[in-house]
Parts: structure tokens; C-alpha cells; sequence
């Protein structure tokens, strides 16, 4: 039996949640659906599917499986409408991951503009201050801000963020200014703990030494805005991108503590499955990312 058609028909079936549906969507009756989807059992040799009368059920095996597939026929219908030449024109869902506060305060202008540039393409967008598996979430990309660990997947750098520590005058005020990176070790803390080292802050003195503190912090959340919140309301030295403090420090809320010092810069990259290569949709709204952010540091 054609492979392609058969992962076609499972995929289908899990979809619409039984054989029947899957047989009408391609033409076929129900004992051919049947067939199609045990001869790919029978080939690997393990239950993708449980039947009952009423509804189908994914097996463990079978859950990983059908993402999988689901991705081969996404890469297939891709590559047949490129092979159309409509690879100009994105069809399709584009499914993207990335952090909680860059995806608040930067995403929604260039998803708006992306949606009406590509009427085609539908977009789901999922914030969350963790490392999602791009395959496992069925995400065709994700933005990532910092150092990229070593992986299978590619990467695109789009714009770029500085960091900065800085602390509500008033907290300031009361437990003076530290002078250098080490007296931040008496101070308290707060610390982003989705960082690759959280709580591991650096300063570069102006003769190009650099100084790490480290240590644990006075408080540590998954959450930058949190973390910015107890910072306007006097709770301690924040760390974090000048994309999210900036406001607050032009405004005299929060203050720069070690000016001085220079700060790492953090890259914000897309990135996505090498097995995909850089899909059309992707692609266009790594474009427009470019345009929007990508003009100077945030």
C-alpha cells in the first residue's frame, strides 16, 4: 500500500476521531481505512490505535507517531505547493512559541501585520517562559532570547537586547549604591530563574575585565514582569533586558545601578526544526520580525 497515503488516513482518522470520517475525507470505505492503518501496525509492529464502537484512542507509541506524521505531511503539502509555485503565498497554521513578556510587549504588531499580509495563514501563538520541545509541541518555530544550548535546530538571529540591573531609587535610597559588581552581594536580588544561569550576573569595567556575581538570590521567579513589579515597589536589585526596564528608568521609576559597567548583550533568535528546512510561512514571518525588531538593540 502507498505509504504516504496510508500516514495520510491515520492522521486523518485521529483527527476527525474515527475510521469512517477518515475514509469519506479521501474516497475510500472503512474496511479500506481499516487496512491501511493496520498494515502500518503490522509494519512497525506496534498498536497505534485502540478501537472501540464509539471512538478511537492514540497509544503512547501512537500519540508520538502521529505528531510525527503529521509533520511529514505538513513538509509534503509544503513542498507540493512549492513545486505549484505558490511558495510566494503561506498557507496553512503557523504554530510559534516564545517568552511570556517579549511575546506581550513586541509580538502582537508584526503577528497583526503578518495575518493581514498572508490572509492564508492562520496563527497560533503560545507564551510561556520555558524551553518547549518543537517537535513534541507540534510548534513550526520558537523565539528564543540568549544563548541558543546545542541542538538539531536552526537558528536565525533577528534582533538583539541588552541587560541592565537596576532598583527603585527609594530601595536605593535606603541601602545606598552599590560601587562595584561585588557589592551587589549584599543587596537583595531578584533573579530571573528561566536564565541559563540564574542568579550569575556579569559586568565589564571599562578596562575590559569582566566580573560575575553569583550567588543565591533574595527572590527568583519564571516570570520577568513579576520580577519587574517587585522591583517598582522597592523589593531589590532586578537584572534583566533593557526591552522590559528601559521605560521604567527613562520615567525615574527605576534607577541603573553600575552604569559604569558594561552588560552581556542577548541575541533573540527564531528558531526552528532542521528537519523542516525554512518553511514558507516561516520564513515570511521571519521577515517581518526582521523589519519590525531588527533595526537596533531593544
Amino acid at each position: 500500500m502507498d505509504r504516504f497515503f496510508g500516514l495520510s488516513v491515520f492522521v486523518s482518522a485521529v483527527d476527525n476521531g474515527s475510521l469512517a470520517a477518515a475514509a469519506r475525507a479521501h474516497g475510500i470505505t472503512p474496511a479500506m481505512a481499516g487496512k491501511h492503518v493496520a498494515a502500518i501496525e503490522a509494519e512497525l509492529g506496534v498498536r497505534l490505535l485502540q478501537r472501540t464502537t464509539r471512538k478511537l484512542h492514540l497509544t503512547d507509541i501512537g500519540l508520538d507517531y502521529y505528531q510525527r506524521s503529521r509533520l511529514i505531511l505538513d513538509a509534503l503539502d509544503e513542498a507540493d505547493r512549492s513545486a505549484s509555485q505558490q511558495q510566494d503565498q503561506p498557507h496553512g497554521t503557523l504554530r510559534v512559541s516564545a517568552p511570556t513578556t517579549f511575546g506581550v510587549l513586541y509580538l502582537g504588531q508584526p503577528v497583526a501585520e503578518y495575518t493581514k499580509r498572508y490572509p492564508n495563514v492562520f496563527v497560533e501563538m503560545s507564551l510561556e517562559d520555558r524551553y518547549v520541545d518543537l517537535i513534541e509541541g507540534g510548534f513550526d518555530m520558537a523565539i528564543r532570547i540568549g544563548t541558543l544550548p546545542d541542538s538539531s535546530l536552526i537558528s536565525r538571529k533577528f534582533g538583539e537586547s541588552g541587560m541592565a540591573a537596576c532598583a527603585a531609587p527609594s530601595y536605593l535610597d535606603k541601602h545606598g549604591r552599590p560601587n562595584d559588581p561585588a557589592d551587589l552581594r549584599r543587596y537583595d536580588c531578584l533573579a530571573f530563574s528561566k536564565a541559563t544561569s540564574a542568579g550569575d550576573w556579569s559586568f565589564t569595567d571599562r578596562k575590559g575585565k569582566t566580573v560575575t556575581v553569583s550567588g543565591p538570590p533574595r527572590l527568583k521567579a519564571d516570570n520577568m514582569q513579576m520580577l519587574l513589579a517587585a522591583a517598582l515597589d522597592g523589593g531589590g536589585i532586578v537584572y534583566g533586558p533593557t526591552f522590559l526596564l528601559r521605560e521604567h528608568i527613562a520615567s525615574g521609576r527605576l534607577e541603573q545601578v553600575l552604569p559604569d559597567f558594561a552588560t552581556k548583550s542577548l541575541g533573540i533568535h527564531a528558531v526552528y526544526p532542521s528537519s523542516r528546512m525554512l518553511g514558507t510561512k516561516v520564513r515570511c514571518f521571519v521577515d517581518i520580525l526582521e523589519r519590525s525588531l531588527g533595526k537596533a538593540p531593544l
